[in-house]
């Protein structure tokens, strides 16, 4: 089991087996379009501008339960990350990352790498996730981690 081993379902309807990622390095960020952080998708979608080709991916995955900050529909959540930000990396449907119907990836995501003090939970928007090509979760990023702060880290697995 790995992060590779998932699906999801993409902001456009569609299911992504995420193993198609297997071989890239990602980073995987729940999002949400009215947070104190949502100006970091330009410093996400710089990181994938400039990393991609080198194997980088980065997946949004936009999610509600902090603040009610991402409620629009996923045509709404597209459409604010192509015209406000001219975001390019793959973006899914909403999902939920905390709870009983947390999805599967993210209930994997937080059992390899908990938080503080070895909290499980998701705390806030943005809390990012570094995958290695392999599927292995190699660090969990704090909502207030900067993409720009974190590229070494990044370019360390490309």
């Amino acid at each position: 089991m790995d992060a590779y081993s998932f699906t999801a379902r993409s902001i456009d309807g569609q299911d992504i087996d995420l193993s198609q990622y297997r071989g890239k390095v990602a980073l995987v960020v729940n999002v949400a379009s009215k947070c104190g952080f949502t100006p970091q998708y330009t410093g996400l979608q710089s990181l994938y501008a400039d990393l991609e080709e080198r194997g980088l991916v980065i997946l949004g995955f936009p999610c509600n339960q902090f603040g009610s900050q991402e409620p629009g529909s996923s045509d709404d959540i597209a459409g604010f990350c192509s015209l406000t930000y001219n975001v390019t990396f793959p973006m899914f449907e909403k999902i939920r990352v905390n709870g009983s119907d947390a999805h599967p990836l993210y209930e994997f995501l937080k059992k390899e790498a908990p938080g503080v003090l070895g909290s499980k939970a998701i705390k806030w928007n943005f809390t990012k996730f570094l995958v290695d090509r392999d599927g292995r979760v190699v660090r969990r990023y704090a909502p207030n981690d900067a993409p720009e702060a974190i590229r070494a880290d990044i370019e360390k697995l490309l």
